[in-house]
């Protein structure tokens, strides 16, 4: 297995899997690999897969450059229903039809979309709020309002139509919820919508196809 714990340090492409947070990700490789220092840049959500980059040794001093690029994701949405968590961490709630819904409307919902938009982040996430992280004041009932704040949509390219559920593409800046452009997608159709399954392909250059998986980072057989 390669040594990943020399101080200079690594970038470790991680595919990461369902129902596993950035933390656990983490704590697992630094306990694995027996790494004094280490780090991700750019949370993915339990529920969302894909590539998470690591920073170990000294190469955590760069985490904030990767935090920066731009990122991209493939997904999937419901229309016709929506969740308080904006995605499958909360049940959803009634549906309602669809089928008046046009290609070329949700063409023309999803462009709407794109360039320099105000994007609010859901409640069930990790900003803190009064020293707490949102989703927990979420999953207490607590009454709190995030402000918006501006972010960059490069493309949102719809690449599948099957309702209720529509594939898609997207490109965007740091800071970027894909659960609140999908939430204010559905409320622009005016039916309502939920993130179903989500993918980060892409960070800047980095790819997912070049990640590896957590088993294939911790074997002992693992080669260079």
């Amino acid at each position: 297995m390669k040594d990943y714990s020399a101080p200079e340090g690594h970038i470790l492409l991680v595919d990461k899997p369902l129902e596993w947070t950035s933390f656990d990700v983490v704590k697992k490789l630094k306990f694995a690999l027996r790494l004094k220092k280490v780090g991700h840049a750019g949370t993915l959500d339990p529920l969302a897969t894909g590539l998470l980059i690591i920073c170990t040794g000294k190469k955590t001093k760069e985490i904030q450059h990767f935090q920066a690029l731009p990122k991209e994701y493939t997904g999937t949405l419901v229309l016709g229903q929506t969740t308080p968590s904006y995605d499958l961490e909360t049940e959803p709630g009634l549906a309602v039809d669809v089928s008046h819904l046009t290609q070329k409307a949700i063409e023309q919902a999803a462009s709407h979309f794109t360039g320099r938009i105000e994007q609010t982040p859901p409640l069930y996430s990790a900003i803190k709020v009064d020293g707490r992280r949102a989703y927990h004041h979420a999953r207490a009932g607590d009454k709190v309002a995030l402000k918006s704040r501006p972010v960059e949509i490069h493309s949102f390219t719809i690449t599948r139509i099957a309702l209720p559920e529509v594939d898609f593409h997207v490109k965007c800046s740091k800071g970027t919820y894909i659960r609140s452009l999908v939430h204010d997608f559905g409320q622009h159709l005016g039916v309502g919508a939920y993130l179903a399954a989500l993918r980060r392909t892409a960070i800047g250059p980095y790819r997912v196809e070049d990640a590896r998986t957590i088993a294939e980072l911790t074997s002992k057989t693992s080669k260079k």
